[in-house]
């Protein structure tokens, strides 16, 4: 993964895709916390902040799971963002840790240890900067689909998510093995 400031020494004969770039998932995550966590400023447990992004990264995985709890959205465009593994706790992203420690080394996410749970907490900077990104229009059809995520999962643990999808999807998850790409 590369950094957008560092994207000049980059060959420019050689594409970089944007699932590459630092960036854009730090936005994402940043974003992440801001709508789908709690008051809007924290999200409690690694587990549950990796089972909301797969539902924002992978929307029909997110319309289907809805439609197994009864509820009835309307899809109109979907796109998956990027691939994720199957992990022992479900789908995951190898570069969480990566990113999550960039959005702390730049002062926008604070790590806090709370019993087995860290908590990301978004510091002052991360609340300004996520409401610049949620009101971008480059935005604006993520921070939709976030909303419709947090309205319809935001009130479940990292757990109940996890067990959520193993149930629903076991073809596509459940039965793959463990760093297979889903």
């Amino acid at each position: 993964m590369k950094s957008y400031s560092k994207m000049g020494s980059y060959p420019e004969s050689l594409a970089m895709p944007a699932d590459e770039v630092l960036e854009l998932h730090a936005a994402r995550l940043l974003l992440l916390i801001k709508l789908c966590g709690a008051k809007g400023e924290k999200i409690s447990g690694l587990t549950k902040l990796a089972k909301l992004d797969f539902f924002v990264r992978y929307p029909e995985f997110f319309y289907e799971v809805a439609r197994y709890l009864g509820k009835d959205i309307v899809v109109e465009n979907t796109q998956v963002e990027s691939s994720m593994v199957r992990h022992h706790y479900g789908p995951w992203d190898k570069r969480y840790y990566h990113v999550l420690a960039y959005l702390e080394a730049k002062g926008l996410v604070g790590v806090v240890k709370n019993k087995k749970a860290y908590e990301f907490v978004l510091s002052e900077l991360g609340k300004e900067r996520g409401t610049i990104l949620e009101k971008s229009e480059s935005f604006s059809e993520l921070t939709e689909h976030m909303k419709l995520v947090k309205s319809t999962l935001g009130q479940k643990n990292g757990s109940v998510l996890k067990d959520l999808i193993y149930k629903v999807f076991e073809k596509e998850v459940a039965d793959r093995n463990l760093g297979e790409a889903i």
